[in-house]
């Protein structure tokens, strides 16, 4: 235990006094009271009062992003149920689909005509009878 291995401990591998206290078996306070009698002590503890203000610095920009990206995935999750919660009402009501709604559901099958101002069924996917084949827009 002695203090030139302390001071560098502390000095040239940057050690914390606890971690120095614990591999030379002795207080945390002899291990302060060495080490504040060096006259590298206050450049020192400028020099880790920098690194803990960038780490901290680091650690909030990363917790606010994980924050937003979580919330993310909330709005996410909320717009997709909130979409599945209006097709469920609307496809459990007795009464048929309106066309517009059915456009909706199906909105590969229409191209819009702006000449028309409708929309037209692509006859090229084959068209039963109850599909309507022209949609006016709204």
């Amino acid at each position: 235990m002695s203090k030139e291995n302390i001071i560098a401990l502390f000095y040239l591998e940057h050690l914390a006094v606890n971690e120095i206290a614990n591999i030379e078996n002795t207080s945390s306070a002899y291990i302060t009271k060495v080490i504040k009698q060096d006259i590298r002590y206050s450049k020192e503890k400028e020099y880790r009062r920098s690194i803990s203000k960038d780490k901290r610095k680091t650690a909030q920009n990363k917790f606010a992003k994980n924050k937003r990206e979580k919330q993310r995935i909330e709005d996410n999750y909320l717009f997709v149920k909130t979409q599945h919660e209006e097709a469920t009402k609307e496809l459990s009501k007795s009464r048929h689909l309106s066309d517009e709604n059915y456009r909706k559901w199906n909105y590969s099958a229409y191209k819009y005509n702006p000449s028309k101002k409708r929309y037209e069924f692509d006859s090229r996917l084959g068209r039963s009878y109850d599909v309507p084949k022209y949609i006016k827009e709204r």
